[in-house]
């Protein structure tokens, strides 16, 4: 997206980034207190639910049935957040969130699981309000309060196998970080356009593939 010109556009711009912005934050609310209407009124009307469904109640319905198992209950605590318009009504954006789960166990006790993770989000404007478009969760460790998660299969959820997360796979560099010797080669690139510096990071890289456990 273009630098706005015109004060209006530029107003348009800053009110737009304010308002996307609170849409985690209400969102972590919601799902901690479990209002599901309040939830799903934060999405787009038509937002798609799996392959194959689309709009608020299918959402309300898939998330009020994952709320309830395994978790007892949650709290969301959300980190940095990176915006880029697209255009006046579309953007995206990165969200980093630190999780905590009480999560029931098989001899009748809970557990504390805590998550780190973070959102890869698409936000649109409809009728002059931003929604959520799409959340694609992505997950680093998800271990007991009092259990490190190091090494790897960091995602260590009671009752389950440990698995890799994908925290990493969306941007190319943490790879690359790894599979090299010392600094990069080569000069210095150019500083990310203001609105593209998410893409940049990116580099085309594919989304993953994700296994939803819990948001």
């Amino acid at each position: 997206m273009t630098e706005p010109a015109s004060i209006e556009d530029r107003l348009d711009r800053l009110e737009s980034l304010e308002e996307i912005r609170q849409l985690p934050a209400k969102y972590a609310l919601a799902l901690d207190m479990r209002d599901m209407d309040a939830m799903v009124g934060l999405f787009e009307e038509h937002v798609r639910v799996g392959r194959d469904t689309t709009g608020r109640a299918a959402l309300r319905d898939y998330m009020d049935a994952t709320l309830r198992s395994p978790f007892t209950g949650t709290a969301h605590h959300i980190g940095g957040q990176v915006i880029e318009l697209d255009d006046p009504d579309h953007a995206h954006g990165v969200v980093y969130s630190k999780n905590e789960h009480e999560t029931p166990v098989a001899d009748g006790d809970d557990e504390w699981v805590i998550m780190q993770m973070m959102y890869v989000d698409d936000y649109v404007r409809e009728e002059g309000r931003w929604f959520f478009r799409r959340r694609l969760p992505l997950y680093w460790y998800a271990t007991d309060l009092n259990q490190p998660p190091t090494g790897d299969h960091k995602m260590r959820w009671p009752g389950t196998e440990r698995a890799e997360g994908t925290f990493h796979q969306l941007f190319p560099s943490y790879r690359e970080f790894w599979e090299r010797e010392g600094a990069p080669d080569g000069p210095v690139p150019a500083p990310a356009r203001l609105d593209a510096f998410i893409e940049t990071m990116r580099r085309g890289e594919a989304a993953p593939r994700v296994k939803v456990r819990a948001e």
